[in-house]
This record gives C-alpha cells, sequence and structure tokens, in this order.
C-alpha cells in the first residue's frame, strides 16, 4: 500500500465524487480536476463505465489518486482492484464488506450514517469513517456531537456538501476532507468544458486544508 487512507485524506480539501457515463469523458476530467489542483479521485460504480474509468484515469494521469466508490458488495473489491483502484469508498459498512476489505491492496473507507454504525466501525478496527449522506444525518450538528463521543474517529462528510457550506465542515477538528460532486457538474462534464471543470477545482483546493 503506497499511502494510507489518513495520507490520501489529507492530500486534498476536496474529494470530487465523480459519476462517468461516457468513457471518453474520463480522463480529460481527471486531467482537469487533477490540474485544479485536486489530485485524490473518487470514481463511483453508479454506472457501468466506472471501473474502465478507473483504469484509462490510471494509465493516463499517474500523479492522481483514484479510488473506487460506492463498494456496495465484496465481489466490487476485486473487481476494483483489477481496474488499479487505489482506495475504496462505501455507501454503508457491513461484515461482508469489512472482510473483503482485508483482502486488497488499498485502504477503504466505510459509510456511516448513525452512532450505533459508527461503534460497528470501530469495533471492526475503522477510526476514518465516511458520514453519509452527510446532511440527512445532521451535518454539521452531527459531526460536533460524535466527535464529543468518538474524538479518535475522523470524517469525510459525503452528501449534501456544496462550495457554499464545504468550508464549515472543514473548520471541524474531526473532518480531514469532504466529498462533493460540485467541482465536476454532470453538465460541464456533457459539455466538455475541462476549463470551467479545472476552475472549479482551482477553486475547491483553496479552501481550508485538512488538519495535520
Amino acid at each position: 500500500m503506497s499511502s494510507s487512507l489518513l495520507d490520501i485524506m489529507r492530500r486534498a480539501p476536496v474529494i470530487p465524487v465523480i459519476v462517468i457515463h461516457d468513457l471518453a469523458t474520463a480522463v480529460p476530467l481527471a486531467d482537469a480536476l487533477v490540474a485544479g489542483g485536486l489530485n485524490v479521485l473518487e470514481v463511483t460504480l453508479r454506472t457501468p463505465a466506472g471501473l474502465e474509468a478507473i483504469a484509462a484515469m490510471r494509465r493516463a494521469i499517474p500523479e492522481a489518486i483514484v479510488g473506487v466508490g460506492t463498494l456496495s458488495a465484496p465481489a466490487d473489491f476485486q473487481s476494483a482492484t483489477d481496474a488499479g483502484a487505489q482506495f475504496g469508498v462505501s455507501p454503508g459498512l457491513t461484515l461482508e464488506l469489512a472482510a473483503a476489505s482485508r483482502n486488497v491492496p488499498w485502504p477503504f473507507l466505510p459509510g456511516v450514517m448513525t452512532p450505533g454504525e459508527l461503534m460497528q466501525a470501530r469495533q471492526l478496527g475503522f477510526k476514518l469513517c465516511k458520514l453519509f449522506p452527510a446532511q440527512q444525518a445532521g451535518g454539521i450538528g452531527m459531526l460536533k456531537a460524535l466527535h464529543s463521543v468518538f474524538p479518535d474517529v475522523g470524517f469525510c462528510p459525503t452528501g449534501g456538501i456544496s462550495r457554499d457550506n464545504a468550508a464549515d465542515f472543514l473548520a471541524l477538528p474531526n473532518v480531514h476532507c469532504v466529498g462533493g460532486s460540485w467541482v465536476c457538474p454532470a453538465d460541464l462534464i456533457r459539455a466538455g468544458d475541462w476549463l470551467g471543470i479545472r476552475k472549479l477545482a482551482q477553486d475547491a483546493a483553496s479552501l481550508v486544508r485538512p488538519k495535520a
């Protein structure tokens, strides 16, 4: 494993949550995001093009750290490994996903939404989690409450994070980065507006940096 999960989370304040419908857009999108200062990319498995997009980005842009998102079944872990994923993210956590994560050579960020789910994640050895969906789970108020009880856990809140509220999340002591799709909106991807996406990435990269 070339990078620890904490190192990956601290590389940039925002991890773009990427949905690829057209494989031809994968490399120019990744290039625009990395050129703008966001070199950690999460490519979701929400579309059939996800795995091929990860492989294409890894080949074309070696300076990017390309991860897989929306891991929801144990078999996804091997498929993501074969595609070259360098980290993985799930919307939730099950015992089966935790077991599968121990058989791959990259770090895993499990999703949690409630204190009970977080307690299970900690018992399974996870001290870094994705709060998802962050806004629906209580947003900043929930993260503050969780920090008072679980000060040893760090988060990447995702879901409802925007340019307007990202800095407020990043200011919290238990938030290392945020996940967001506002830096790669579908309309700009469809239009091939890579300069526009680069500008969004530059703006996101200028947000408060994750804590040391």
